[in-house]
């Protein structure tokens, strides 16, 4: 069992693990207890009342972060043909079908966001094992598989700030909602919409309490237990 640094331990005594925060408290106490020398991502980490292993319980979906992400977002675009032009006119950074694939399978992955048209989906099927457990592969529930005339929404939307959220193994959410050095409030409007994407995609097979309990910490720091219902509230839905 691997033992935490001292650092790490200095940390954990500012937090008190019996107490729920309200959110901006416990944004500006994650702040506090961050001990690294860059600028940590502040993450948020719904613990679900689902079980992962029905398909009518997944939970999955895409959020828009208002504030981004505080780092520059490198899109690529799986396309051919006519579509090129127009990912390339709307900000793509790298556009292709076949010499992308040669790309990636030869290990190339300095990108962030992998979007894709529906023509060439059968062309990067052979990239699910390479991109896939990477979160990179385009799918159309996650909104990265799109016709043409959308491809210059997806991409400024992956630019500004777009994180997709998946349901664990353990029924748990992760995500990132901004930086330390984000001001507080830019961090309580990412993770409002965090919450709102959350809420708005729950599954058709969820019963009983849907986020049993939630928490937020920065990359290396303690977690810190949010209060649930002023953490809800912050969803419009």
């Amino acid at each position: 069992m691997s033992k935490h640094g001292k650092k790490h331990l200095e940390a954990m005594k500012l937090v008190d693990r019996t107490q729920t925060y309200a959110p901006q408290e416990a944004i500006g106490l994650a702040k506090q207890v961050s001990y690294t020398k860059f600028d940590e991502s502040l993450e948020i980490h719904l613990r679900m009342g689902v079980d992962p292993r029905h398909a009518d319980q997944q939970v999955r979906g895409v959020a828009l972060l208002p504030n981004g992400l505080g780092k520059t977002v490198r899109v690529l675009v799986f396309t051919q043909g006519e579509a090129e032009k127009n990912a390339l006119d709307a900000g793509a950074d790298y556009v292709g079908a076949d010499e992308l694939v040669k790309k990636i399978e030869d290990g190339w992955l300095d990108f962030d966001v992998a979007i894709a048209t529906p023509d060439v989906m059968p062309k990067i099927g052979k990239l699910g094992k390479i991109l896939g457990r990477r979160g990179l592969m385009p799918n159309p529930k996650s909104g990265t598989v799109v016709q043409t005339n959308d491809l210059p929404r997806v991409i400024s939307d992956a630019r500004k700030g777009r994180v997709e959220f998946k349901l664990d193994k353990s029924a748990v959410i992760h995500t990132v909602i901004g930086k330390t050095s984000f001001d507080d409030e830019k961090l309580i409007g990412n993770m409002a919409a965090v919450i709102d994407a959350v809420v708005k995609a729950k599954p058709s097979g969820a019963k009983g309490q849907y986020i049993r309990s939630a928490s937020l910490s920065s990359s290396m720091g303690p977690g810190i237990r949010l209060d649930l219902t002023q953490t809800l509230a912050l969803s419009s839905s």
